[in-house]
């Protein structure tokens, strides 16, 4: 059973209450948009905020950093404040100066992709002691010294998410609903491709981009496209797959997860799924600020990357519809991974239009910058970037 956590009025919130209060009498309601929550309860407390670009219960992205913001929520010495669907707009940058001048937080995890450029680059040289750590591996030389960025390579478990969907599928036709195609997408689709084409050579993978991380319709819409055109396993990028796992278990197909554990919401479809697990690089940032280290003189590195090895991603269960044949293949690539054994990029690998993108005999890394701006999808998905 988690510690019991324990809830305080930040000074922002006893603000709007008041402004509220004077403007609309009793109906006032406390924190709307922000949940703080504190581990320790002292006011010498290390005060850590959260922006999350959706609400915290998504199924999704936001989920998935929200539980690893609980995490650190419990360790002595440190306090979060917290605060949901927030665009990426210049309200994020509203949000990060309440947390800074109002709530006092000297650490800042602004999660989403849109909010770094130039909403939290604007923000790093307007509070130069305050620290900026983004998800999604953007910071480059240069910038501001308080900018941190960290991500993992998912792609990874995508892979073996994609050994599972190869071993399942009766039609050979995997789908998957993106929301954009930047290089982080795009390694998805191209690592469950790859992992599934492993085991199955005869997988096609149809891609659907929506336009951006949450539309639902568009979502539901993509998902019924590629069911009618024999699609039986389907998986995504996108903020929330919520729908996407409903609407294909409406529909009685496969699905694979993203994000955060789904399972609950196919009983009977869900496959597995790639779920990040910010817990440990959470909790890793915490205990570097808690002894003393800063990014501004060097003690916390600027970038941040890991896979399996790192703990930045596991795998959701197995469902019900996985073989012990698919469970046996995909625990040993994931043990792989797990002693960064296994390379996803080894060549001979052409994209869709038929170039050769790693040559034969050679290896491309996790760690190799030319996977940072991918823009190519591989040979076998049926979609356009």
């Amino acid at each position: 059973m988690a510690n019991p956590q324990r809830f305080y009025l930040s000074r922002r919130q006893i603000l709007r209450g008041l402004l509220a209060t004077t403007a609309f009498g009793l109906t006032a309601k406390f924190g709307t948009g922000c949940t703080p929550e504190a581990g320790g309860g002292g006011d010498d407390d290390l005060l850590v905020g959260f922006i999350y670009v959706g609400p915290k219960d998504d199924f999704g992205y936001n989920q998935a950093h929200a539980e690893g913001a609980a995490a650190i929520a419990q360790l002595p010495g440190v306090r979060i404040v917290e605060q949901e669907n927030v665009p990426e707009t210049t309200e994020v940058e509203e949000a990060m100066r309440s947390m800074i001048e109002i709530d006092g937080a000297t650490v800042i995890f602004p999660t989403s992709f849109g909010y770094f450029d130039p909403h939290i680059l604007k923000m790093a040289e307007e509070f130069p002691e305050v620290q900026f750590f983004h998800a999604g591996g953007l910071y480059t030389e240069g910038m501001p010294d308080n900018i941190g960025s960290y991500f993992g390579y998912i792609d990874e478990a995508q892979y073996v998410a994609g050994i599972v969907a190869g071993l399942t599928t009766a039609t050979n036709r995997l789908g998957f609903v993106a929301a954009k195609p930047i290089p982080q997408v795009l390694r998805n689709i191209n690592g469950f491709t790859l992992g599934a084409k492993s085991v199955n050579p005869e997988i096609r993978t149809q891609v659907i981009f929506t336009g951006d991380w949450a539309e639902p319709v568009r979502e539901a819409e993509a998902v019924n496209s590629m069911v009618d055109q024999g699609v039986d396993v389907i998986t995504c990028h996108v903020d929330s797959p919520k729908i996407v796992i409903e609407t294909a278990e409406r529909r009685g197909i496969f699905t694979s997860g993203y994000h955060a554990d789904q399972s609950a919401l196919a009983p009977n479809g869900y496959l597995t799924g790639a779920e990040w697990d910010w817990t440990s690089i959470y909790t890793q940032y915490a205990n570097w600020i808690l002894e003393g280290k800063t990014l501004m003189d060097g003690g916390i590195p600027h970038v941040v990357r890991g896979g399996l090895e790192s703990g930045f991603w596991k795998l959701s269960d197995f469902g019900p519809a996985v073989s012990d044949g698919a469970r046996t293949q995909a625990e040993a690539v994931k043990a792989e991974f797990a002693d960064a054994s296994r390379v996803i990029y080894v060549g001979e690998i052409k994209d869709n239009t038929g170039q050769v993108r790693v040559p034969a005999g050679t290896e491309v890394e996790q760690t190799a910058v030319e996977l940072e701006t991918m823009d190519w999808l591989v040979e076998g998905v049926d979609g356009r970037v």
